[in-house]
């Protein structure tokens, strides 16, 4: 049965193995309510990205929650095929799925969270942790969207520290810098979940063995997919280890993790075509006075928790929490 009290959430990723551990995540967690989830292009392809989803739903018991289909190229330019070296050539890892029975709705996930928003007035958080092109369709499709949607969780950017794809951008934001731009100037309360935090907390090799050991189908893909993760990431840690960013983005939306220093924040995104594209202009000039909320600013940027992450992340996925 699910919680009364559970945050009514519309998902929209692009289903690589960090969305997988999102998703898994999300379905754990009991403050959680998946009302649908949206695929877009960025990992692997929106279509790609919709297949991966549903096998996951199926793999947890979970194909009543509807998947639709969204965008496969960003607002300008065209889909760049995903990142095989990060997330192998089916986006999971390489582990195999069994394959779903339930397939995407006839919607696009532009149309399903334009639905879910009309159906929900003020109470529906939308969770974006891939490129932002469905939010920014949705916004065309209804300029009203903003008024009826209480708040946005997204996984991007990079405020003081280095981008992960440029020197200054991080991969979602820069795979479609246009919706990015579109969807953060967008009158809506918005927390961003950047590299700044993300980065900082690791999942080490004794908590994919943990997710292993459990003996649970969805802990069990999970930790295998996270092998594969783990070798690219060993690049930049050193060490088999990876980051958490899209489960992070995830834990923050339905208050499993809470954030220790976050300011509310100005915050745009540089859309030209220069070396900065894709950066997300954050103005974090109040440091020096603990970051003080700007007046009128609508974005609230995580820059730190409270506590660490990757223990959370096992005890939600194996039910201790």
């Amino acid at each position: 049965m699910t919680n009364p009290t559970a945050v009514p959430l519309y998902l929209d990723c692009d289903t690589g193995i960090d969305d997988a551990l999102a998703v898994g995540y999300l379905l754990a967690h009991p403050d959680a309510n998946l009302l649908g989830i949206g695929s877009v292009s960025g990992n692997v392809s929106a279509a790609v990205g919709a297949v991966n989803t549903l096998d996951l739903l199926a793999l947890a018991g979970r194909e009543d929650i509807p998947v639709a289909s969204g965008a496969h190229h960003p607002l300008a330019g065209e889909f760049a095929g995903g990142a095989p070296h990060v997330h192998g050539a089916n986006g999971i890892g390489g582990v195999d799925l069994a394959p779903a029975q339930a397939e995407t709705t006839g919607e696009t996930a532009a149309e399903m969270l334009v639905r879910l928003a009309r159906e929900n007035p003020g109470t529906l958080h939308v969770l974006a942790i891939g490129p932002l092109t469905n939010l920014a369709l949705a916004l065309r499709l209804d300029p009203n969207l903003p008024a009826l949607v209480d708040h946005v969780t997204i996984m991007g950017g990079a405020a003081m520290v280095p981008g992960n794809i440029t020197p200054v951008a991080e991969a979602n934001i820069a795979n479609d810098a246009e919706a990015a731009a579109a969807v953060l100037a967008a009158d809506w309360d918005i927390t961003l979940v950047p590299l700044d935090v993300t980065m900082e907390h690791v999942f080490e090799e004794e908590h994919r063995q943990q997710l292993l050991a459990a003996g649970q189908p969805m802990a069990t893909a999970l930790g295998e997919m996270l092998g594969y993760y783990f070798g690219f990431y060993e690049s930049q840690y050193g060490r088999p280890c990876s980051a958490m960013h899209d489960p992070l983005a995830a834990a923050i939306a339905v208050g499993g993790i809470v954030p220790a220093i976050a300011p509310r924040v100005n915050v745009q995104v540089d859309a030209t075509a220069g070396p900065g594209r894709g950066q997300t202009v954050c103005d974090l000039r109040g440091r020096f006075r603990g970051f003080p909320d700007q007046p009128g600013a609508r974005t609230r940027v995580v820059l730190t928790l409270a506590e660490e992450f990757s223990p959370h992340l096992v005890g939600t996925i194996l039910g201790a929490n």
